[in-house]
């Protein structure tokens, strides 16, 4: 896993080797085993390496073909590059390799078959790529958004990133906040789409490629074709069948490394999978595996995780999630994120990967079980909608909704009064709209209170809405389509990448193999969510393989006990971050909304938790980022790194 930056000029001039330096100078934590830069005429390639497979200086970067006419900076994994290499004969082609890494297989294979690679390419990657012989740029991104990159232009030129911090080290670049990426982070705690948080830096998103000869001319397109039709002869027993198969291939395939692999153990039913198919694929004895404790019952998996560690015999070691060490970490989190965030895993995932780093260099990780098996409690809502539909509409307006809202308020994990409160909330709305209800953190009437920052956006749910609309299938099919379109990229994997990458540490997700996520989409409605059943297919596959209280549990999720805690150990870091002072110098938020909010919560009249700890980051954020430059204090900051033309 690996951090790379870009520059594409105007013909005719060349990018600043200094200007190259200082981008990767701020990424040593995503490569701190090695690095290099190279000035190419019009484009220049800057990179900072985490050696995984062949940890040789052979597989330094940028690297090039043998004739130094394509130059590839690379930032991922992709775990069929030997049967790539096998398939199209590369070698017989004439391609001479001195590595064995990923990376140069890429750069032969692009030879051949250009930009119609990246839809053969199994795994997580952000690449660049120049190409001498066309004097083209080309700048691709994995279909699930598992590894990040950013571009802006600035000064008529094109530049790109593994992390903002990169384009923030460009020459007067101006640090000023984007109002709509606020505008939709209020409702989900994140920024969805191609928005950042920073006005003029875009996202690439996932499964997107931009080919281009000008700087000033920038078109991502799709590379990925249509969804797998459903078939609807796939039987139950089949399906379990397959679907298990395909994840313990794509397990065995993600433990090939050249530096020790662990896995992250949270107690629920993906990352348990993944451990027992770990451990069932040779893994080792005594693999190392982590999870994280929390004091509060309601959010603590960690006897179901030491439950799973017994029986596999894995080294395990438990991190315990505290109020105080979160709030040293609030301002730390952040400086690695570069952008508002609000999932309350990303802490302590930050933990978990510090500890982490004193046994592996490579964690497998569970993100997208929920995405792809359906494994939310809104997959089993929409269900349970259709029903509580045919209840007459005096019924449930008139006499249920009202009994849902004078429950007494609890500050506890996804709590009776909490689901039952949406959920008749949302259960009033279309398909589309209760899913998002279901997620959404602040209302659009919710958020006008606390935002400041003008009108004319495009409402939140509408990115919901243009997914649906375009997915084919059923209600679920079009459901999880969502989760897997913003969700997924949008705040999982953020949490995954930035989290372990701030200690170099690879993070790989099975779940979101190619042949597993194709089949899984082929799968029919009733067979994957059969009644209520959630992740059902993962379930029995995993019978036999996992303790039975391992199978028949919740989910619980990770996340941390922020509404209590605000109340309590964390009352002083909120008051001093969202009290009168602080939020003057944020012109984007309202103040006396963002009071109403904090005095509702600590009177406990609403679990305000979610949005004041959205309000809480997006204020650090803005401390770190937009009235300073204090998010360096907390980077180790690289020293220049080789010329490595040839």
């Amino acid at each position: 896993m690996c951090g790379f930056a870009g520059i594409l000029t105007p013909a005719g001039e060349s990018p600043d080797p200094g200007t190259l330096q200082r981008m990767g100078s701020v990424l040593l934590h995503r490569g701190p085993d090695d690095g290099g830069f190279a000035v190419l005429g019009p484009c220049g390639l800057v990179h900072r390496r985490l050696s995984v497979i062949d940890l040789s200086t052979q597989g330094r970067q940028p690297m090039s073909n043998e004739d130094g006419t394509v130059w590839m900076a690379y930032n991922g994994q992709v775990y069929n590059h030997l049967e790539l290499r096998r398939s199209f004969d590369l070698d017989g082609r004439g391609h001479s390799f001195r590595s064995k890494t990923d990376t140069e297989v890429l750069v032969h294979l692009y030879e051949e078959l250009g930009e119609g690679m990246l839809p053969l390419l199994d795994g997580m990657f952000a690449l660049a790529i120049w190409d001498a012989r066309e004097s083209r740029l080309l700048l691709a991104r994995d279909r699930f958004g598992i590894k990040p990159l950013f571009y802006c232009r600035k000064g008529g030129q094109l530049a790109f990133a593994s992390e903002i911090k990169s384009l923030l080290e460009l020459d007067g670049m101006e640090r000023e906040p984007e109002p709509e990426a606020l505008f939709h982070y209020l409702s989900m705690d994140y920024i969805p789409g191609g928005l950042t948080a920073f006005r003029g830096i875009s996202e690439l998103r996932p499964g997107h490629v931009v080919s281009t000869r000008d700087p000033s001319s920038v078109n991502p397109t799709p590379f990925t074709g249509p969804e797998p039709a459903i078939d609807p002869t796939i039987t139950a027993g089949e399906a379990v069948e397959r679907a298990g198969s395909l994840l313990a291939a794509a397990v065995k395939r993600q433990l090939v490394s050249d530096v020790p692999v662990g896995v992250m153990l949270s107690g629920g039913m993906d990352s348990s999978a993944l451990a027992a198919l770990m451990s069932d694929s040779g893994a080792g004895a005594g693999f190392h595996s982590f999870s994280l404790r929390f004091s509060d019952p309601s959010f603590d998996e960690s006897r179901y995780a030491e439950m799973v560690a017994f029986r596999l015999g894995t080294s395990h070691h438990v991190i315990d999630v505290e109020p105080g060490v979160v709030a040293d970490l609030l301002p730390v989190h952040m400086s690695f994120i570069d952008e508002p965030y609000a999932d309350g895993s990303a802490i302590p995932t930050f933990l978990l990967a510090r500890e982490a780093k004193n046994h592996v260099a490579v964690l497998l990780s569970g993100e997208g079980g929920d995405e792809f098996f359906g494994g939310y409690d809104t997959h089993a809502a929409m269900k349970i909608r259709k029903a509580y539909r045919r209840v007459p509409a005096f019924i449930r307006k008139g006499l249920i909704r009202p009994l849902a809202h004078s429950l007494p308020v609890s500050h506890r994990k996804l709590s009776f009064d909490f689901k039952v409160r949406r959920f008749t909330e949302g259960a009033e709305l279309d398909v589309p709209g209760s899913h998002f209800h279901w997620r959404v953190v602040l209302t659009e009437d919710a958020k006008r209170s606390v935002f400041a920052g003008g009108e004319g956006y495009p409402p939140t749910d509408s990115f919901f809405r243009q997914v649906y609309d375009g997915a084919s299938g059923d209600d679920l099919a079009r459901i999880l389509k969502i989760d897997s379109s913003f969700h997924l990229p949008d705040d999982l994997m953020i949490k995954n990448d930035r989290m372990t990458m701030a200690h170099s540490i690879e993070a790989r997700v099975p779940f979101t193999d190619l042949e597993l996520v194709a089949f899984l989409a082929s799968v029919p409605s009733a067979v994957k969510l059969p009644g209520l059943r959630k992740k059902h297919l993962l379930r029995e596959a995993m019978r036999g393989r996992l303790p039975e209280a391992v199978l028949r549990k919740k989910k619980v999720g990770l996340e941390m006990p922020y509404s209590s805690w605000m109340r309590r150990e964390l009352r002083s870091v909120v008051e001093e971050e969202l009290g009168g002072p602080a939020l003057g110098g944020c012109p984007l938020l309202e103040p006396s909304g963002v009071r109403s909010l904090w005095e509702d919560h600590l009177a406990m009249r609403a679990d305000n938790g979610r949005a004041l700890w959205g309000l809480l980051n997006y204020m650090i954020w803005h401390r770190l980022y937009i009235s300073s430059s204090g998010y360096r204090a907390n980077l180790r900051i690289g020293d220049p790194v080789a010329d490595v033309r040839i």
